[in-house]
C-alpha cells in the first residue's frame, strides 16, 4: 500500500467548500433578479458550449435546505458562496431588492443553525447588465456603483457573514472578460482589459472601505494565481517568463500588496491608448490598503518560452500545442509550452502542486502577504456514475491530497495559511465549458437535479474530522 506523508495543519485550520451564485443558483427569472453579463453572454452563438446557460444550473436556489443539510454531512466548517449582484440590486444601483436579499438571510441563517462560518464574496463575475450597458468595469462608475452595493449588503448581512471577500480572480474579468472575450462579457480589447482591470482593484478598495465603515469586518480579495516559468534559461524565454508573470500575477498582487503597479508592466503597456494611466489622486491608496486575508486560488502551473525560441523548447522535451492567435497572447509574445512528464485534468491542466508550495512560500517571503485562506483548489475529472449508483473519483482525491501536502508544507515553510475551500462543493456550470467539465465533491444530475456524494466528498469529510492528519483514504495501491 503506498504511503503518504504526515500533513500538519494548526488547530483552528478552516476546511471549507466553495460555490458561485451563477454557477449552481438557477431560478434566474425568481424573486425580481435582473439581467446579469453572464445570463446575456451564454445566449451569444457559440460563447458557451452546448449553448448551455445558468438559467437552472443545481437548482440551489430552490434546493437550499438539501444542499446545506449535504454541508453538514460533508462536516464543513466554513462555506464560500458568492452574492449575486443582480438578484440583490437587479439594476446595479438604488434600493435592494428584498426578495434577492432575504434568500441570502436564508443560506446564512442555514449555515449558522448547522455551525458553518459564512464567507461571502461580493463580486464573482455576474455584474448586472444595465452597468455593462453603462460602460462595464471599463467604467470607473462602476467602482463606485460597486461600493454602494458593498456598503448595501454590509449593512443588509454583515452581522451574519464571518469573511467578506470583495472580488473573485479580477484578472479573469478583465483578461477574459474585456481582453480575450471567452467570458462575459465577450470583448476582444486589450486597452479594455487594462481599464477592467484598474476600475475593478478600485472597486475592490472601495468596497474594502465600505465594508469596513458598515462594521463588516474582516475583508479580503481573492486572486488567482498561475505560476509561470520559462522553457530555459535563456534570456530571451525568462524575458517571455516575466512578462507573463507581470501580467498575470503581479499586476494584481502588487496594486492590492504594495498599491503600486509594477513598473514594468506599466511600461509594456504603456502603448494601449494609455496604458493603466487612468488611475486618479488617491486610487492607489484606496487599492491598497490592508486588507485582513489575501485569498489565493491555485490549479496550476504554466511554462512559456518566447514565440522565436518554441523549436528549441521542442527539442528539450516540450510540447507544442496550437497556438492561439489572439490580442492578448500575441501582444505578451510567451505562448505556453506542454510538460510531457505531468499528469493533466479534464480541464487539459498540469497537475504541479509543487508549484502551490513554490507560490505560497514566494507570497511569504516578496510581499510579507497577510494571512491566506486557499479559497478555491480542486480538479475537473472525467467523473460518472457507475452501475451500483458510485461516483469513484480517484483522480480527484489524489488531486486534492497532493495539494493538501502543497500546503502543509508551506505551513512548515513559515507560511501562515489559515484554511482551504475545495472547489467545487458541486458540479455545476463551468462557465465558458458550460456543464461540460465537473470540478463538483457532489455529482449533479442535472435533467433532474438529483445529488450523489462523490468519494471525493467521503475522503475530505475524513480529512476534516482527522483535521488533515488523515490524507490517506483512497491512496494508491
Amino acid at each position: 500500500m503506498a504511503t503518504t506523508k504526515a500533513a500538519r495543519f494548526p488547530e483552528d485550520f478552516v476546511w471549507g467548500a466553495a460555490t458561485a451564485a451563477y454557477q449552481i443558483e438557477g431560478a434566474a427569472q425568481a424573486g425580481g433578479r435582473g439581467m446579469s453579463i453572464w445570463d446575456v453572454f451564454s445566449r451569444m452563438a457559440g460563447a458557451v458550449r452546448n449553448g448551455d446557460t445558468g438559467d437552472v444550473a443545481c437548482s440551489h436556489y430552490e434546493r437550499l435546505e438539501e444542499d446545506l443539510d449535504l454541508m453538514a454531512a460533508l462536516g464543513l466548517r466554513a462555506y464560500r458562496f458568492s452574492v449575486s449582484w443582480p438578484r440583490v440590486q437587479p439594476d446595479g444601483m438604488g434600493s435592494l431588492n428584498r426578495d434577492g436579499v432575504d434568500f441570502y438571510r436564508r443560506l446564512l441563517d442555514g449555515l449558522a443553525v448547522r455551525g458553518i462560518e459564512p464567507v461571502a464574496t461580493l463580486y464573482h463575475w455576474d455584474l448586472p447588465q444595465d452597468l455593462e450597458e453603462r460602460g462595464g468595469w471599463t467604467s470607473r462608475d462602476t467602482a463606485l456603483r460597486f461600493a454602494d452595493y458593498a456598503s448595501a449588503m454590509g449593512d443588509a448581512l454583515g452581522g451574519q457573514v464571518g469573511r467578506w471577500i470583495t472580488l473573485n480572480e479580477p484578472w479573469c474579468s478583465a483578461w477574459l472578460g474585456y481582453g480575450r472575450g471567452v467570458h462575459a462579457p465577450g470583448r476582444k480589447e486589450v486597452s479594455a482589459a487594462l481599464a477592467s482591470t484598474h476600475h475593478l482593484l478600485l472597486g475592490h478598495g472601495l468596497a474594502l472601505a465600505a465594508l469596513r465603515q458598515s462594521g463588516s469586518t474582516p475583508v479580503g480579495i481573492t486572486l488567482n494565481f498561475t505560476p509561470v516559468l520559462p522553457a530555459s534559461q535563456h534570456p530571451d524565454d525568462l524575458g517571455a517568463a516575466r512578462r507573463a508573470d507581470g501580467q498575470a500575477n503581479r499586476l494584481y498582487v502588487e496594486a492590492v500588496l504594495r498599491g503600486s503597479y509594477p513598473p514594468d508592466v506599466v511600461e509594456h503597456y504603456a502603448p494601449f491608448r494609455g496604458g493603466l494611466d487612468m488611475a486618479e489622486d488617491g486610487d492607489a491608496r484606496l487599492i491598497g490598503a490592508p486588507i485582513d486575508f489575501l485569498g489565493v486560488n491555485f490549479y496550476t502551473s504554466t511554462v512559456v518560452a518566447d514565440p522565436n525560441r518554441l523549436s528549441n523548447a521542442r527539442e528539450a522535451g516540450y510540447n507544442i500545442g496550437r497556438l492561439e492567435s489572439d490580442p492578448v497572447l500575441d501582444d505578451l509574445r510567451a505562448p505556453e509550452v506542454r510538460r510531457g512528464d505531468l499528469d493533466r485534468t479534464a480541464m487539459g491542466w498540469e497537475v504541479d502542486p509543487g508549484a502551490l508550495t513554490d507560490l505560497l512560500v514566494r507570497l511569504n517571503d516578496d510581499y510579507q502577504s497577510p494571512p491566506i485562506y486557499l479559497t478555491e483548489n480542486g480538479a475537473a475529472c472525467h467523473d460518472y456514475v457507475d452501475p451500483n449508483g458510485e461516483v469513484k473519483d480517484k483522480d480527484r482525491i489524489d488531486y486534492l491530497r497532493s495539494h493538501l501536502l502543497a500546503v502543509s508544507d508551506a505551513i512548515g515553510r513559515g507560511v501562515d495559511v489559515r484554511g482551504y475551500f475545495a472547489w467545487s462543493l458541486m458540479d455545476n456550470f463551468e462557465w465558458a465549458y458550460g456543464y461540460s467539465r465537473r470540478f463538483g465533491l457532489i455529482w449533479v444530475d442535472y435533467p433532474t437535479g438529483r445529488r450523489i456524494p462523490k468519494a471525493s466528498f467521503s475522503w475530505y469529510r475524513s480529512v476534516i474530522e482527522s483535521n488533515g492528519q488523515d490524507l490517506s483514504g483512497g491512496a494508491s495501491s
